[in-house]
């Protein structure tokens, strides 16, 4: 299904390039090239989000950061270096500042209201190459697909695009599987028994039509596209609304390519963006707040942390056995969807990205090595306290390497050069730096 659903987007966007070509001309019409043609009024577009706006300048920003910063912020690797050291200095002084601070009583109580700037990244964010190529969160995302999915029901392949609400625009995956299945009865009915009468139609106030198929958008659409079109009919001396069958709104062959659609449709994919940032070691030091959306607690799970903690502490008290070590300890890592890496150059420069927990390390070693200006050179990873990261570590993920929901890696080259006067990372990625 993943092909029928890339040559879907793909026609999609083809037809829509087509569309904004502008006028047409016949081969024997005489054109004028110069002359003024008809400007075509743009379609109106729907006005983005403040998070999408805010996505938008941010993905901007970095693909055009050697342009946007360079007046505020001098990229040359000597200034950052002098920056560095700067900025170490006035580290230390502050750490000895709040050291004599801890010794005097507070006389009022510190502001607990966390301030965007401590975040470590403003927002976790994804693309989605079927549709285009900008970096949005996830939320902004599903908004996206729903209206482009929509837009879609009123073209030719609208059984398809019905498949694909069902996936994409419903929560529970256990209430679609019902869905998609309770459909899949309805369709195999029709094609082993095209002349039975009783498989034709379908009651809308039947127990299993309303709660398994009515509650999901995309449901009563795909129906439809299959050939089920609204109808009254007597049931029980009493008229009532039904969807009959017809083979001439869809034929028998078509309703066979719809039922394997419908199997087989998935989940329109979002890839993670790693929303790549080069800090200098005052700005890493200060954004270390991670935002709610890296954890996967629902609100109903928020409230329950109270009461885990309760029970936690009670447990603790009484023999368990292994098994119901493992048990909780698999509940505990369950809260966590995405890890912050920071990796700590030499010249105190930190590269940081955004990835999935279930990531394999390898995508982190990738991550450095295409950053850095000698990608060709080896190098090792390892914790602030703790070994190197060897070759058997490249094939776990950061969940087992315990390396969420933030870690801090050091960087440094398997052989010692004589000289890092360049540097460690890409010259176009110190444009990204900015300034305190």
């Amino acid at each position: 299904m993943t092909e029928k659903i890339k040559s879907f987007f793909q026609k999609k966007k083809a037809d829509v390039k087509f569309m904004n070509a502008g006028k047409g001309y016949k081969l024997t019409e005489s054109t004028n090239i110069g002359t003024s043609t008809p400007i075509v009024a743009p379609r109106k577009r729907v006005e983005p989000t403040s998070e999408a706006k805010t996505a938008g300048q941010a993905a901007l920003a970095r693909l055009q950061g050697k342009e946007t910063n360079t007046a505020k912020f001098n990229t040359s690797y000597a200034a950052i270096k002098a920056q560095v050291k700067r900025e170490l200095e006035k580290e230390k002084e502050a750490q000895q500042k709040t050291q004599k601070s801890k010794a005097q009583p507070k006389e009022e109580t510190e502001d607990t209201v966390k301030d965007s700037s401590q975040l470590a990244v403003s927002n976790v964010y994804f693309q989605c190459p079927y549709l285009s190529n900008e970096v949005l969160p996830q939320e902004d995302w599903k908004k996206k697909i729903r209206e482009f999915l929509y837009e879609q029901l009123q073209e030719e392949e609208a059984g398809l695009t019905a498949c694909l609400i069902i996936q994409n625009c419903n929560t529970g995956r256990e209430k679609i599987e019902n869905c998609v299945e309770t459909l899949g009865k309805y369709l195999d009915n029709i094609i082993k028994n095209p002349e039975e009468e009783k498989y034709r139609k379908i009651r809308i106030h039947n127990r299993i039509f309303q709660d398994k198929v009515l509650p999901i958008e995309g449901a009563v659409e795909f129906l439809n596209a299959v050939g089920f079109w609204p109808k009254k009919l007597l049931h029980n001396d009493v008229e009532e609304d039904f969807l009959v069958w017809n083979p001439e709104n869809c034929n028998l062959e078509n309703v066979e390519k719809l039922a394997d659609a419908l199997k087989t449709a998935e989940i329109i994919p979002l890839e993670l963006d790693r929303n790549l940032q080069v800090l200098l070691p005052t700005q890493a030091s200060k954004r270390t707040e991670l935002p709610s959306n890296f954890y996967s607690l629902t609100s109903e799970e928020i409230k329950r942390e109270q009461q885990l903690r309760t029970e936690a502490v009670e447990k603790n008290q009484m023999l368990r056995t292994k098994a119901m070590r493992e048990r909780d300890e698999k509940q505990r890592l369950r809260k966590y969807k995405y890890s912050l890496i920071r990796i700590k150059f030499p010249d105190d420069l930190i590269l940081q990205g955004t990835f999935l927990v279930h990531e394999k390390f390898q995508n982190v070693v990738n991550f450095v090595s295409e950053n850095l200006i000698k990608a060709e050179r080896p190098f090792c990873l390892k914790k602030l306290a703790g070994p190197t990261f060897n070759q058997d570590s490249f094939d776990k993920t950061l969940l087992e390497l315990e390396l969420f929901p933030a870690a801090l890696l050091v960087f440094f080259w398997q052989r010692t050069a004589d000289t890092e006067s360049a540097g460690y990372l890409k010259e176009e990625l110190l444009a990204l730096i900015q300034s305190v």
